[in-house]
């Protein structure tokens, strides 16, 4: 009775072909779909090792993966390779690239990049090195000029244009807040948002800004000032009160925080002016 390997995947190695390779991602992915730890941590090899993307802790063992992934499978997260790199060597294959992970607790997709190592072990290919790192571009801080924030209104502006709702509901971010002119509620999703918006289009409204200030941030930017509507529909024009708070967000600059409301005097009667600073300049240079 003679028992033994077979000798030419030894020698040989066993075959593998790129496409073959890139669908060992979909096996990983499938048990990222089971929302079972211990599924997803079994797809590592005895002696795998994860870097994950948001963990500083490199996880060299069982429990350490599956301690890793009993966290990052509540948000429900299915993955799609978008760029992928693959090289194949003797019992092992490679592939490289970048992935976006679809959170279905969420909704928010979030791209990364990736390494997979793959070794033939027990008759199987399993993950001996994974690392996940975020884009490191997309977290540097989105270069705007004070002159660009200012034309962020015109994306806005434009949106009202169109007196489509939805076109107008979309330039606000995914987690926004409006504050709006005429109406008493706080419009806090995409949905509400909208309602807002129903009404207000039917006076097809167009803005302009006369005084603007603006403050720059990371990945954030405000514009808070005076704005006058001209209403299409009656001839009318409405000046207000705005801030617009813009986050950078999926690739483009959206409305996190919008509140608008009436000039004050109109209604209340008129405050006293501020005194300028050269006036007082000039009452203290008296007084000295």
């Amino acid at each position: 009775h003679h028992s033994s390997v077979m000798p030419e995947e030894i020698a040989m190695g066993k075959p593998i072909t790129e496409s073959e390779v890139r669908d060992l991602f979909q096996v990983w992915n499938g048990a990222l779909a089971t929302l079972d730890p211990k599924k997803v941590a079994s797809c590592y090899a005895k002696e795998g090792v994860l870097l994950p993307t948001v963990s500083d802790v490199p996880r060299s063992d069982f429990a350490g993966i599956e301690d890793y992934f009993t966290s990052f499978l509540t948000k429900k997260p299915q993955g799609e390779i978008l760029q992928s790199e693959v090289t194949i060597g003797h019992n092992w294959a490679q592939d490289v690239g970048i992935y976006e992970f679809t959170f279905g607790a969420t909704g928010d997709k979030v791209k990364g990049r990736y390494s997979f190592v793959y070794v033939f072990e027990d008759g199987e290919w399993k993950i001996s090195h994974h690392h996940s790192s975020v884009m490191p571009e997309e977290n540097s801080a989105k270069k705007i000029t004070k002159g660009e924030v200012q034309n962020l209104f015109q994306l806005w502006n434009n949106a009202l244009a169109t007196e489509d709702p939805d076109a107008v509901a979309k330039r606000y971010s995914k987690n926004a807040c409006l504050l709006p002119t005429v109406s008493d509620v706080p419009r806090t999703d995409y949905d509400l948002i909208k309602d807002y918006f129903v009404g207000f289009l039917k006076k097809k409204p167009q803005g302009k800004i006369l005084e603007s200030n603006v403050t720059i941030g990371h990945n954030t930017c405000s514009d808070v000032g005076i704005y006058e509507f001209t209403m299409g529909a009656t001839g009318d024009k409405v000046k207000g009160r705005y801030s617009f708070v813009y986050v950078w967000e999926d690739g483009e600059w959206k409305i996190n925080h919008h509140h608008s409301s009436v000039m004050p005097e109109a209604w209340l009667g008129a405050a006293p002016k501020p005194v300028k600073k050269n006036i007082v300049k000039r009452i203290l240079a008296k007084l000295n």
